[in-house]
């Protein structure tokens, strides 16, 4: 139900806040009715969220003759040679209860003539293993049934139109959240709370070309940082390769699955260039697909999906999404390639959690994109973005569901508040602009330290907590990309273009690194990479 916020009794017994309307902040809270918890969500639910985007699916090994160690063994294939391949199995195993749980919740997943959840392959996958619905409208009937499951859920409070700008903390355990109103009064409101869930969604908005809502500017993964969480694989940025580009910002998504259903990769002069890349031509890993494309925009011939032959007059009922997107725009899919190009798409690194979803700071857990569980490694397989949402955010509901919180005793001075919202929207495309140049598909080390000096001095100098928040996100990225000296998975260095087996593991760094890493680099000093650490040290 959707209340009147009354923020000096929220939090004061014990309540657990999600922050995130999304599928792993909503579909956590129903997870943990009847016990009471408080759903923030900065736009009104079933809108803003990552989740909603989504057009592939789930991934679910629910197929004839699949199973969880294939769709494991193809995870771990994709991410690059950093994927923990027990979190990965894991997964895969705890996808069908997970699909049953959302058919529960109303999610109308498509069937076949016999009643089996109908499936689709996707880009990397050995198997047809995406349980949709209508193609290309997974996210939205998700959310949708989800929403209507939590407004009738008595033991769900929703405050809508609310921003978490800060997490506050006692040493290493969370005591609070700092609250904005979305485009309301300058005030911040504080609330006392010993128990958190972020499930804020990823951070392609900091990029001037995205698939993701404004709402995914990295503000989670920031609080957290600046609360000292300990985060993980902040370089790793998958950009989805065929962004419809029509002049929308965030730019429509042609899911994948039409590459599955036959679609090809083409150039202005109708020249395929995929075949030539990879084994697996427009089914390729998404990293080497984005790549290709890349080059051929880079190069002024242009990039377009081509589904006329494949899908042609069946293209407006097996894909309506996407074909709304291209007629709104003056393109006709069924008779005419669509132009594209690589967006920043989904953030594997994030928040460092363990098996449970647990944060390095005691009371602060994290689901879905705001995490990293270790499950994508270097590059994410496709429609797997979903399943570990609802993976761990049932993890997390089972974690808590044992645990008594008190009342936070926490005293917050009001006077150490920042009070100031002014944001500059000039900056922040200033910003998104230098992410996409510099910090995007193919980068390199001159590009990064001039990104870099330019994001710390942004970091330092913002006056609203979005924006700094915002610059707070974009230097781990940044500065962990400077340091990864090598390529592997989403993360293509164009003055190290190989793979180095000496860098194998995952990255584990915390702000503060990466505020002294920023201040080496102003300086001139002579940098070395961060140290990675083996999977096992992880939280």
């Amino acid at each position: 139900m959707s209340i009147t916020p009354d923020f000096e009794s929220l939090g004061r017994h014990g309540d657990i806040v999600i922050v995130g309307g999304g599928l792993a902040g909503l579909f956590c809270a129903l997870k943990l009715a009847p016990r009471p918890v408080t759903v923030i969500s900065a736009a009104p639910l079933g809108e803003g969220a990552s989740t909603a985007w989504a057009q592939g699916g789930i991934a679910a090994a629910v197929g004839e003759g699949d199973t969880a160690e294939s769709h494991a063994a193809d995870t771990i294939a994709v991410g690059a040679g950093i994927v923990d391949e027990a979190v990965a199995l894991g997964l895969a195993r705890e996808a069908a209860p997970r699909i049953h749980d959302l058919l529960g919740y109303g999610v109308p997943f498509d069937r076949d003539l016999e009643g089996r959840l109908a499936v689709a392959r996707e880009a990397a996958h050995s198997a047809r293993r995406i349980v949709h619905v209508r193609g290309d409208m997974a996210g939205q009937a998700i959310i949708t049934a989800l929403t209507q499951a939590v407004r009738a859920t008595p033991s769900i409070r929703v405050l809508e139109g609310w921003s978490a700008e800060a997490l506050l903390t006692e040493g290493d355990a969370v005591s609070g959240l700092q609250l904005r109103k979305v485009g309301g009064s300058s005030t911040p409101v504080l609330i006392a709370t010993s128990a958190v869930v972020l499930a804020t969604g990823g951070i392609g908005h900091l990029y001037a070309v995205t698939t993701n809502p404004a709402e995914a500017s990295g503000q989670g993964l920031a609080i957290a940082a600046r609360a000292g969480a300990l985060i993980a694989d902040p370089e790793f940025v998958q950009f989805h390769p065929t962004a419809i580009m029509v002049g929308r910002d965030p730019a429509p998504l042609a899911t994948e699955a039409l590459r599955g259903e036959g679609a090809t990769l083409i150039n202005g002069a109708g020249e395929r260039f995929m075949p030539a890349l990879h084994p697996l031509a427009e089914l390729a890993p998404r990293d080497i697909v984005a790549r290709g494309v890349f080059a051929e925009v880079a190069a002024g011939r242009g990039a377009f999906l081509d589904a006329t032959q494949a899908l042609g007059t069946r293209f407006a009922d097996e894909f309506p999404t996407v074909y709304e997107s291209c007629v709104s725009a003056g393109i006709d899919p069924a008779t005419q390639p669509i132009p594209i190009a690589p967006a920043a798409h989904y953030h594997m690194g994030g928040i460092a959690v363990d098996q449970h979803g647990r944060s390095s700071l005691a009371g602060l857990w994290a689901a879905g994109e705001v995490s990293s569980t270790g499950a994508h490694g270097a590059n994410r397989l496709a429609s797997n973005s979903l399943l570990e949402a609802v993976v761990y955010a049932a993890r997390i509901a089972e974690d808590i569901a044992g645990r008594e919180f008190a009342a936070s005793k926490s005293r917050i001075d009001p006077a150490q508040v920042s009070r100031d919202d002014a944001h500059d929207l000039a900056q922040e495309q200033s910003l998104r602009t230098l992410m996409s140049a510099k910090v995007g598909v193919i980068r390199e080390r001159s590009g990064l330290i001039d990104a870099v000096r330019t994001i710390a001095q942004l970091e330092r100098n913002a006056a609203s907590p979005a924006l700094a928040n915002s610059a707070t996100a974009a230097l781990l990225v940044a500065t962990s990309a400077l340091a990864r000296t090598e390529s592997r998975g989403a993360h293509y260095r164009a003055d190290y273009p190989t793979e180095d087996p000496a860098q194998a593991q995952r990255t584990l760094t915390t702000l503060a690194e990466a505020r002294a890493r920023a201040a080496e680099f102003s300086s001139g000093a002579v940098i070395l990479p961060f140290p990675t650490q083996p999977q096992t040290a992880l939280v």
